[in-house]
C-alpha cells in the first residue's frame, strides 16, 4: 500500500513538472530554420518578423540558414526536428508547394510532416536585369531570347525557388528558351546580376527596391496583378507580354509534425498580436509587400493553402516544361 501511494505521489509530481514545463514555453531559444543564405528575400522577412514575435514570446528566436537545392535540405532538416516547438520551419512556395511535384524523391511531405503555425504576407517578384543588358523593356528581353537561344541566363536562388518557378513560367507562357542558373539563395544570384555575370532574376521586392533605387540593376516588370505604388513606372506582366498572368511568393511557419498544441498556439497568438502593430505593417507595406485579411494569417489557413498549392502545381507541372535541369 505504502508502495503504491509512493508511486502515485511520483507520478502526481511528474504530471505537475509537465505541466509546468508546458506552461513556461518557450523557456529557451526557439530557432526557425531558413532553407536559404543569408541576405536574401526569404531570410530578410523572417528575420524582421522573427524579432517581433520574439518580443512577445519573451524568448529570442534563432535563424538557422540551411541552404540547399531549393530549400528543400532545410526543410527536411526541420521535418526530422524534435517535435518540442523549439525548432519551426520558415517554408514558402518552392519547397512547401511545388516541391513534390518537381523532385521524384523527396524526404519530407509538405503536408503529411509538418504543423502549420502562420502564414506570412505575400511578396511579389520583380523582374530585374544588368544595367548593361541591351533589353530596355520586357518586349525586348523576350525579343532578345527568342533571337538569342541558349544565351539569356537567369539566376535563381535555387531549384524550386520561387525565383526559379516563376521565371520557368514566365519562359514557357512566352515561348522562349532561357538558362536558368540555380544559386543557394537569392542574395548572391541577384549579386552576379549586378556583377554582370548572368542576366537577370526574379527576386521579391523586398530585397529588390532598394537594387532598382540605387540604379544598380534594370526593373522590366513585376508579377503582381496590378503595378507598385512603389514602382509606377514598371509594368506588369499581365498587361504587356502575359495577360491575366500574377504570382507571389508565399510563405509560412510549420513545425515538425506532433508539436504541441498550446506551443503552436502561443507562437500563433504572439504573431496575431505583432500584425495588428500598424507601424509594422506600414513598414512591411513600403517594401510592397502584400498585408492579407487576418483570418488568413491563422495556421490553420496556412494549412489549407498548402494543400491547394501542392495541388495546383502537380498541375502546373504536368502542363508546362518546368523541371530541374
Amino acid at each position: 500500500m505504502r508502495f503504491i501511494k509512493t508511486l502515485l505521489c511520483a507520478l502526481a509530481a511528474a504530471a505537475a513538472v509537465g505541466a509546468a514545463h508546458a506552461q513556461a514555453y518557450p523557456a529557451k531559444p526557439i530557432t526557425w530554420i531558413v532553407p536559404f543564405a543569408a541576405g536574401g528575400p526569404t531570410d530578410a522577412l523572417a528575420r524582421s518578423i522573427a524579432e517581433r514575435v520574439a518580443r512577445e514570446v519573451g524568448q529570442p528566436i534563432v535563424i538557422d540558414n540551411a541552404p540547399g537545392a531549393g530549400g528543400t535540405i532545410g526543410a527536411a532538416k526541420a521535418a526530422r526536428a524534435a517535435p518540442d516547438g523549439y525548432t519551426m520551419l520558415v517554408g514558402h512556395m518552392g519547397y512547401m508547394g511545388a516541391a513534390p511535384a518537381l523532385y521524384k524523391k523527396l524526404n519530407y511531405d509538405p503536408v503529411k510532416d509538418f504543423e502549420p503555425v502562420f502564414r506570412f504576407p505575400d511578396t511579389p517578384l520583380v523582374l530585374m536585369v544588368r544595367k548593361e543588358h541591351p533589353a530596355r523593356n520586357i518586349e525586348g528581353l523576350i525579343d532578345f531570347g527568342r533571337k538569342n537561344p541558349d544565351k539569356l541566363f537567369i539566376s535563381n536562388a535555387g531549384v524550386g525557388s520561387s525565383s526559379h518557378l516563376i521565371a520557368a513560367l514566365v519562359a514557357s507562357a512566352a515561348g522562349i528558351k532561357v538558362t536558368l542558373v540555380p544559386y543557394k539563395g537569392a542574395g548572391p544570384a541577384l549579386v552576379d546580376v549586378i556583377g554582370g555575370q548572368v542576366d537577370g532574376i526574379f527576386d521579391q521586392t523586398n530585397t529588390a527596391l532598394p537594387q532598382i533605387t540605387e540604379s544598380k540593376v534594370r526593373a522590366l516588370a513585376v508579377t503582381s496583378k496590378v503595378r507598385l505604388p512603389q514602382l509606377k513606372d514598371v509594368p506588369t506582366l499581365a498587361e504587356t507580354v502575359l495577360p491575366g498572368f500574377e504570382a507571389s511568393t508565399w510563405y509560412g511557419i510549420y513545425a515538425p509534425k506532433g508539436t504541441p498544441k498550446a506551443a503552436l498556439d502561443k507562437v500563433q497568438q504572439a504573431y496575431l498580436k505583432v500584425m495588428t502593430d500598424k507601424t509594422f505593417t506600414d513598414k512591411m507595406s513600403a517594401q510592397a509587400i502584400q498585408m492579407l485579411p487576418t483570418e488568413q494569417y491563422t495556421g490553420a489557413a496556412l494549412g489549407k493553402h498548402t494543400e491547394a498549392e501542392v495541388a495546383r502545381w502537380k498541375a502546373v507541372a504536368a502542363k508546362t516544361n518546368i523541371s530541374l535541369d
